[in-house]
């Protein structure tokens, strides 16, 4: 298979779709976290697939940015950077969690509960250390990057305008919902993972048309060097 700028925007359209896909599945039905619930496997597998989330959105946006890298503009660079940066931050921490909490759940249940209620939404009784700034951060990029990137992507015009509306307004609804209660908490991905699904497959659609546009345009610009050559 030829690599080719097409190839890798349709890919980058998949990742996105995939990981918006995967960020709304683990939200559904996701049991209650604790020191004894990340220690079931059913916790390390939806935790592994929000690390793997992470990675396949970070591929995606990148697609989105550099497929329309004049339009985008320098807020378009400054959202990518930012929204980078959170799923980033994203993998890192579930990476965390799915691999570093269970092994230290038995012999200190109280720091993965401080943990736990960090990422969530909750209140911290104890000291986790740099943890603490890291959640922030993730947060912050998250929310900011959404926000920012989902604006430049809605003024390119060239992706779904409705995703990238609803990537922008993602953050505002995040907020609103962190302050529900617990069971409300879970529908925080939703918005986000919708606009990634729509801005996924209107990558893809578009880098599809793109190929299927300029497939004529190159055996008519190359047609007449052949018979030129012929010629002589």
């Amino acid at each position: 298979m030829t690599i080719t700028p097409t190839t890798l925007g349709r890919a980058a359209g998949v990742a996105a779709v995939v990981a918006g896909l995967i960020f709304i599945g683990v939200q559904i039905n996701h049991p209650h976290l604790d020191a004894d619930s990340v220690t079931t496997t059913e916790v390390v597998v939806r935790n592994s697939l929000k690390a793997l989330m992470a990675v396949l959105a970070l591929a995606g946006i990148t697609g989105m940015y550099l497929s329309q890298v004049r339009r985008n503009g320098l807020l378009g660079l400054v959202g990518y950077l930012v929204l980078g940066t959170g799923y980033l931050t994203i993998m890192c921490t579930t990476f965390m969690a799915a691999y570093v909490l269970p092994s230290i759940a038995a012999a200190n249940p109280s720091y993965v509960n401080d943990v736990v209620a960090a990422t969530t939404g909750r209140t911290v009784t104890g000291d986790i250390g740099v943890l603490q700034a890291a959640i922030q951060v993730q947060d912050l990029t998250y929310l900011a990057g959404g926000l920012i990137f989902g604006i430049a992507l809605y003024r390119a015009r060239v992706l779904a305008r409705w995703a990238a509306a609803l990537l922008a307004v993602g953050g505002v609804v995040t907020i609103a919902l962190s302050m529900l209660p617990d069971a409300f908490y879970r529908f925080l991905a939703y918005p986000n993972g919708i606009a990634m699904i729509g801005l996924g497959y209107s990558l893809w659609s578009t880098a599809r048309t793109a190929h299927t546009d300029t497939g004529p345009l190159r055996t008519a610009v190359n047609s007449p060097r052949v018979t030129t050559a012929g010629a002589e």
